[in-house]
């Protein structure tokens, strides 16, 4: 996968407004709301570690008004040690079960090792990485939710080679706490999500006090703009 940003849907020509020549912004980038602009701006300006590669995503269509989405993956020379989705949605007239006006909706997983699998309190201890890599961040968030599982696969026939199997998948969503002039800290938000991602796929935490999480940094280009449905 090449370091890509995410975009939102329901564009007529996903056209990429950012590109034009005279420098005047399309009808659509302009109503697009600036809370959410600068949010993504922000996604996409974040330093990510060099093991995660990311591309883009589409998000959902009916979840909220407007919305980006990426997935990236932690990588290991072939093989991908855990994957994950994550969408930012933004409803600007705000949205009762967020309690504000931006939600982060995520999907992560990962294959884990024999030893790791059969902890009976992994579900809990997979949703503490999740709230702690938001509080390791110094984030303020609020109404967390989601989902821990916990799938085991044997093989048979002509698989029956392969050993036993087992996948963890967390699906989380939180309200990341908004600034004075409305728009969250969406890229440390993504830093924290990529020390989930690494951290379910076995990595070694990222050095203490270096934001980008390592010496080396993939940036989201500039792609396309948000845009909305």
């Amino acid at each position: 996968m090449a370091a890509a940003q995410g975009h939102s849907s329901d564009h007529p020509d996903h056209s990429d407004s950012a590109g034009s020549t005279d420098g005047a912004e399309s009808p659509e980038h302009q109503a697009v709301p600036r809370a959410f602009r600068l949010a993504v701006d922000a996604l996409r300006g974040a330093g990510l570690r060099p093991e995660l590669e990311v591309d883009p995503a589409r998000p959902p269509q009916r979840l909220a008004p407007y919305s980006y989405a990426l997935e990236a993956a932690v990588v290991d020379g072939d093989e991908d040690l855990a994957d994950g989705r994550l969408v930012l949605l933004h409803d600007p007239a705000g949205h009762d079960a967020w309690q504000g006006t931006f939600r982060l909706v995520t999907l992560v997983r990962a294959e884990l090792e024999p030893e790791m699998a059969a902890d009976p309190l992994l579900p809990e201890v997979s949703w503490s990485w999740l709230t702690g890599a938001l509080e390791a961040r110094g984030l303020a968030y609020g109404e967390p939710s989601g989902t821990v599982t916990r799938a085991g696969s044997h093989y048979f026939g002509g698989l029956a080679e392969r050993l036993p199997a087992t996948q963890i998948e967390i699906r989380a969503s939180w309200t990341p706490r908004e600034d004075a002039g409305g728009v969250p800290d969406t890229a440390a938000h993504l830093a924290a999500w990529c020390d989930l991602l690494c951290q379910i796929a076995g990595l070694p935490p990222s050095p203490a006090g270096s934001p980008d999480g390592g010496a080396g940094v993939v940036t989201l280009p500039q792609r396309r703009d948000p845009q909305h449905r």
